[in-house]
């Protein structure tokens, strides 16, 4: 089994047909159906289903499909990063973050360049759970930091903070004056969350559970940004992470939660059976070394 052979079995599953899957991969019918037919010896199962009518995988061919996918994309990402090294131009470092992250990232690139001093580095906020895991299973990043709690066996998770989340409240809020506040006292008011799917939308409605609170949901948004904006023009409140509210540029005021304790985990994340260039582990030390670890 080569990679070859991989690629043509998942053309066909992808294409629906020999005739369709042949043209795509520019060699004639029989020979795609030789070398299926080859594969299958090779691993001793039957990938495809030829009693039904329709093109149908079997069982164990919809599984190999599924893992042949993986292994190509593997090898695609190797051939790229051998090129980049072999290349005499600066290195990559693709970063999928989130929005609190940029209080402390720009302290680690510091550091990074002292040592890579020509790297170029890609910094996407990629938020949502399923976003975060396409991007890593799909080699478009190298590495994650996110708050969503990955549970897949092919990504390693490395919690490296714990943050707080604050209450953002207009200035003409009635306890924009209070030195603190309790989340109670926020059930009846606009509450601005970030979509379903994200993970601070499921920390901030648990903390509201917790109090046995059902609360007053108005906006839905991906960036705690829009919701600062929302806020100034007093349409709501939210619960943002304490590291976004250092750095972000608001007139809104910002009160800690005495009543319950509202927090989330960072990690880093990265896929496991890959090839990971050195300037990755690098990165990954630096982090480790600014949080303690």
């Amino acid at each position: 089994m080569d990679a070859r052979e991989l690629k043509y079995f998942v053309t066909l599953v992808e294409q629906r047909s020999f005739t369709k899957a042949a043209e795509h991969l520019h060699i004639s019918q029989p020979s795609l159906s030789n070398a299926i037919k080859k594969l299958e010896k090779e691993i001793g199962l039957k990938l495809i289903d030829r009693d039904t009518r329709n093109f149908q995988l079997t069982r164990e061919g919809d599984f190999f499909y599924q893992e042949a996918k993986k292994l190509i994309r593997h090898h695609e990402h190797i051939n790229k990063e051998v090129k980049k090294m072999k290349h005499t131009g600066p290195a990559e470092l693709e970063i999928g973050l989130i929005e609190s992250s940029m209080l402390w990232l720009p302290e680690i690139v510091i550091a990074l360049k002292e040592q890579y001093k020509e790297v170029r580095i890609k910094l996407l906020e990629i938020l949502s759970l399923e976003e975060v895991e396409k991007a890593l299973l799909n080699f478009d990043i190298h590495l994650a930091i996110t708050n969503q709690p990955l549970n897949r066996e092919e990504i390693h998770v490395i919690p490296i903070y714990m943050e707080k989340l604050v209450a953002l409240l207009p200035p003409t809020h009635s306890l924009a004056s209070q030195p603190f506040i309790h989340l109670a006292e926020l059930a009846e008011d606009h509450l601005i969350v970030c979509k379903e799917g994200f993970q601070s939308r499921e920390d901030i409605l648990n903390a509201f559970r917790q109090l046995g609170i059902k609360p007053n949901i108005q906006f839905e948004i991906e960036r705690f940004e829009t919701a600062t904006h929302l806020i100034e023009k007093n349409l709501g409140i939210t619960l943002v992470p304490e590291n976004y509210v250092k750095y972000a540029k608001t007139v809104n005021v910002v009160k800690s939660i005495k009543d319950i304790s509202v927090e989330r985990t960072v990690y880093l994340a990265y896929v496991k059976n890959r090839f990971i260039p050195e300037i990755v582990w690098k990165f990954i030390d630096l982090v480790k070394e600014f949080f303690g670890e």
